[in-house]
Parts: C-alpha cells; structure tokens; sequence
C-alpha cells in the first residue's frame, strides 16, 4: 500500500515510519525541514514539504495512496500548557487539518484514513474497565479532538474506513515529556497526576507504532489502544526505580487545582480496555505495562546520553 503520513518526523512518527517500510508500504510522510527530510529518506520514505492548512498541497500529496495517516502534532510543553492559546495550532491540526486531509484522501480515492487520539476524554471511570463505548466528557479541552474523531468516522462509507486510535499517554526515550517528567522527578513529584491509586492507561510508543501499522487493515471505528493500566502510584514508583529516584510523591492537590481544567482531566482514573483493537487486528504490546517498558526507555536514554 502507498501511505502518506502527516507528522511523520514526530516522536510517534519516527517510530512508525520505518515499521510501515519494514511492512512492505511506500511511504511518504511530511518533513519541515533539510534535517527531517533526510532522516525519512534514511528510513526509506519520501519526504514531502506540505503545508497541511493547505487543500490544494495536501490534495497533490495524498495522490495515488491508498492510505493516510494523521498524527501531526503540536503539543505546548508542559511550562505552557496551562494557557489556552498554547494548544491553538494543535487544536487547528486536529479539526482543520483532519478536515483538509479528509476531504483530500476521499476525492483521491483513499481507502483508509487512521488517526491519532488520545483516550484522555473519557469520563472518570475509578475501578471500572472502559471500553469505546465508555461515556466521553465533552468540554472545550476536548473539542478539538472530538470534532477530529468525528471527521475521521465520517469517512468510512463507499469502500472507505475511517480509523480512530484513542492511544493511551506515550512515554519513550526521545520524547520532550521524558524531560519534563525528569525535572519534575527531581523535584521530588511523580510524572502522574491524580489519585495513587487511579488507573493510568499509557503506551511505549514503539507499540504504539506497530498499532498504526495493524490499523491500516483494521475495521472502520474507534478502538482503544494501550498497554495494560497500573495505578498513578505504581506509575510513579515504576518511573522512580527505572531511573534511580527515591520514592515519588504524587501530586498536591493544591497544584492540581491551580492547573485548572486540563491537569484534571488528565489526572482522571481511567482503566482503559483494548481488547476490541486486539481481537480487530491482533496487535499485543511488546511492553505489557509501564513497569516493563520504563525499563527499556531507561536503558535507551542512558545509551543516548552516555
């Protein structure tokens, strides 16, 4: 299958590119600078300047494949993330850009359109398995990508899927969000918010790259798509071990209310449930959990700061 791939020089992008290669695809992803071209080409991909607001460019970009697949991205680091206008160009990615790229791959006779979400706007669910059809707290927080999922199901019809992966929170050794969860260690937090003992529902994102590569053959439809979930305690302890710190501690409640809507949407107990993706595609995660991939994600930023 030929694949274009938008936000394929992301963190999750690095990781997918070359495993869709590895599966026998033509890719070819986007790439803003000589840099991130380069590093595509070394991975046997085609890199492609696209303005992705653009409907004529991402028109001419999405020729002749057979799928696309969304995961651009522009998450605010953590310093700014509390301020609305920070998740702007975000926020216009997922509605505007999955807009643009929908209407492209439907005009270029693309059969399949895969979508990054996230599984971060279901409503608490504390001890409770949550599959997809687990009610989802709608608020301006998670309009955006309501409103991306809802373009991507819309898709499907006419030989055509639209496919939504609601991944669990992505840890891996080249993420900024590794960093920031280091600074916050050292300060003496864990890097999960919420109740010790809420679910924490994440994902190595080298399985969530091979989830991408299962979706391009999977059904039309929502799916979850993590590892299996451990508390916010576990998490952190986890963390703590893998990278030589004391004991964590969890976040103050008082620093949970001052970050207002998005830390407690992030700080909810959610035990998300796979299994329809897994029975869909027969996708397993290599690290089972956070206890077995911190360990791995360890050893991987050591190599590379060493």
């Amino acid at each position: 299958m030929k694949v274009f791939v938008a936000g394929a020089t992301g963190v999750l992008g690095r990781a997918t590119v070359p495993r869709l290669v590895a599966s026998g695809h033509a890719v070819r992803g986007t790439a803003r600078s000589l840099e991130k071209a380069a590093q595509l080409r070394a991975q046997g991909a085609e890199p492609l300047t696209v303005d992705l607001f653009d409907p004529a460019a991402v028109r001419a970009a999405v020729d002749g494949c057979q799928g696309v697949i969304h995961m651009a991205t522009h998450i605010p680091p953590l310093t700014k993330a509390w301020k609305g206008d920070a998740w702007a160009t975000n926020d216009r990615l997922r509605r505007e850009g999955t807009r643009i790229l929908a209407d492209a791959s439907r005009d270029a006779g693309v059969e399949v359109l895969v979508k990054e979400a996230v599984s971060f706007f279901y409503e608490d669910g504390g001890d409770q398995w949550i599959d997809e059809d687990w009610p989802i707290e709608r608020q301006p927080f998670s309009a955006a990508s309501l409103d991306a999922e809802d373009t991507t199901s819309a898709f499907t019809g006419e030989d055509r899927r639209g496919v939504v992966l609601r991944f669990g929170l992505f840890y891996s050794h080249d993420g900024r969000s590794l960093e920031e969860s280091l600074k916050t260690a050292r300060l003496g937090l864990g890097p999960m918010v919420g109740a010790s003992d809420g679910h924490r529902a994440s994902i190595h994102v080298d399985d969530a790259a091979t989830a991408v590569v299962a979706a391009l053959d999977a059904p039309a439809g929502a799916y979850n798509v993590a590892d299996d979930p451990i508390t916010n305690s576990e998490w952190n302890a986890a963390f703590a071990s893998a990278f030589g710190f004391k004991k964590l501690r969890a976040t103050p409640g008082p620093l949970m209310k001052l970050g207002g809507r998005k830390l407690s949407v992030l700080g909810a107990s959610r035990r998300i449930d796979s299994t329809r993706f897994r029975q869909a595609t027969g996708w397993s995660p290599a690290y089972p959990d956070a206890t077995v991939g911190l360990p791995a994600v360890a050893a991987a930023h050591q190599a590379v700061s060493a």
